[in-house]
């Protein structure tokens, strides 16, 4: 390959322009001559610049300029399909990718720069107003770019900002057992056992979405969680397994639920042990957004904030439990909470051991029934249902 002027060079070209500057161009690891992105003043800067080159292929750094030429929806949406995920955190990073990482989508991969992820959450912060969402959005950019990296078609990861990922979780609300009964009377018969094993089940709005009558043993006031059944963005429900393993698990109920139980099952349970446990009021599953509509309407009429979620329930039985005196290894395995340490953690936590925590629960919440209803010289809430009893 000859310069200019004539002379070999050991690697790469270097030839002047019309315009008076000099273009370098050399050979990457396939053969194929490639030229600098930019030109050169002085043939020493085109040659330190092919010196830099040939340093690259003979380490190994060298990365096609053509690599990252890819569009980054285009390789997101590929990403989210190669990952086994469940249906909802497709739903998420489907929203998310369409809500909160549009500044991205025309771009290639190799024109996400670390100034621009700068710029991008700093305006998805003003626009959200908090740093959950944005967290999760940067999360998932992330992710997506340091798969490019592995795949070589970037060079390094531009998502660099300290803590941009992480969630600062608000404060739990927990309710009163006054409030939960009120809640429950709220937001009607057919829904109120949804709150009362919402709150001292407790499961998840997905797990009493899958429970079906065989699960249910009204006798040995136990119900066994199988299976979950959340609602995706479609308000289409996936039936699949629970959060994870130790969500698998028999839930023991406080015995003053046996009425509320037996009541439910005699009035609004769908016949036969594969019949859900909830249903609508003309027959169907139930839709987050019905229930939501009560939910919201029950939480005004009780005076609740209107953060406090139905999921919050969960947060309130834990607390009852522990008041009831539960260890948190009691508390973790009634809620089918796990982590990675969980298993050696409460693995002891057996059934005898949860029986004493729901005779607990039961307990602290005849209790605050009856204190309640001294006060107001009332009978004391949730036994107004079973009257014929």
């Amino acid at each position: 390959m000859a310069n200019d002027k004539g002379r070999r060079r050991r690697f790469g070209a270097i030839r002047r322009l019309p315009s008076g500057r000099y273009q370098a161009r050399y050979p990457g690891p396939d053969g194929v001559m490639r030229p600098a992105p930019f030109t050169f003043e002085t043939t020493a800067d085109a040659d330190d610049w092919l010196a830099e080159k040939q340093t690259e292929i003979r380490r190994g750094e060298w990365r096609d300029p053509e690599a990252g030429a890819v569009s980054f929806r285009a390789y997101a949406d590929k990403w989210v399909e190669e990952r086994e995920l469940a249906p909802l955190t497709q739903d998420l990073y489907r929203y998310l990718l369409d809500k909160h990482l549009t500044a991205f989508a025309d771009l290639d991969l190799d024109e996400i720069t670390a100034p621009r992820v700068r710029e991008w959450r700093a305006e998805r912060l003003r626009a959200t107003g908090g740093k959950t969402i944005t967290a999760k959005a940067y999360r998932l950019l992330k992710a997506v770019m340091e798969t490019a990296v592995d795949d070589e078609l970037i060079q390094r990861n531009p998502c660099r900002i300290k803590g941009a990922g992480k969630e600062k979780a608000a404060e739990r609300r927990i309710a009163t057992v006054a409030q939960v009964d009120a809640l429950a009377e709220a937001v009607g018969m057919r829904w109120r056992l949804m709150v009362y094993l919402g709150a001292y089940g407790p499961m998840r709005p997905e797990e009493l979405a899958g429970l079906r009558r065989r699960d249910v043993d009204v006798d040995a006031l136990r119900i066994r969680v199988r299976l979950a059944e959340p609602e995706r963005m479609n308000g289409r429900r996936v039936q699949g397994d629970t959060k994870s393993e130790a969500g698998t698990r028999t839930v023991i109920l406080p015995a003053f639920l046996h009425r509320e139980l037996r009541w439910h099952l005699e009035s609004f349970a769908e016949p036969g042990p594969e019949g859900l446990l909830f249903v609508g009021e003309k027959g169907a599953p139930f839709r987050r957004s019905t229930f939501g509509r009560r939910w919201r309407r029950a939480r005004e009429i009780v005076g609740m904030p209107d953060g406090f979620r139905f999921y919050d329930l969960r947060h309130t039985g834990h607390t009852l439990s522990t008041r009831s005196g539960a260890t948190l290894k009691d508390t973790m395995v009634r809620a089918g909470q796990s982590s990675e340490k969980a298993a050696l953690i409460y693995q002891h936590s057996d059934d005898e051991r949860q029986e004493e925590v729901a005779a607990g629960l039961d307990a602290t919440v005849r209790k605050a029934r009856a204190a309640a209803a001294k006060r107001t010289g009332d009978k004391p809430s949730g036994t107004n249902l079973a009257r014929g009893e």
